[in-house]
């Protein structure tokens, strides 16, 4: 189960846990949201069809939506949520500072839907 989580949270092929799924970093602007066409690692190729990781957007949604939830809890529970227009603003700027590497996560999460981990592939 960790092996899992950690994978995802380091942006790693689905089959083997090991290769990348992105061509660089997702910070990076030269290689924002390119994804590698196979892994580096066990040659699985990531889009099985044109337009495959479309479906991601919805899992980004998702996401953004998860942690925009955490950080209101978090401002409640620091007592730093005072007003609409305060939350809103804290709230913006994280999924702003966040954005690549959501999309990135999301891209992991939606090709883990298709592909299962296979052990022999380390």
């Amino acid at each position: 189960m960790f092996s899992r989580l950690y994978s995802i949270l380091k942006l790693k092929c689905p089959q083997c846990r090991n290769g990348n799924i992105l061509v660089g970093n997702p910070y990076q602007l030269k290689h924002f949201n390119k994804v590698n066409e196979c892994c580096p690692n066990c040659q699985l190729r990531f889009k099985i069809e044109p337009s495959f990781f479309y479906g991601s957007m919805y899992v980004s949604y998702g996401l953004g939506v998860g942690i925009s939830i955490a950080i209101y809890v978090i401002l409640l529970l620091l007592g730093i949520a005072e007003g609409v227009i305060q939350n809103f603003v804290i709230i913006s700027i994280f999924l702003i500072l966040l954005m690549p590497y959501i999309n990135a996560l999301s891209k992991v999460i939606w090709a883990g839907f298709f592909f299962k981990y296979d052990p022999k592939n380390k």
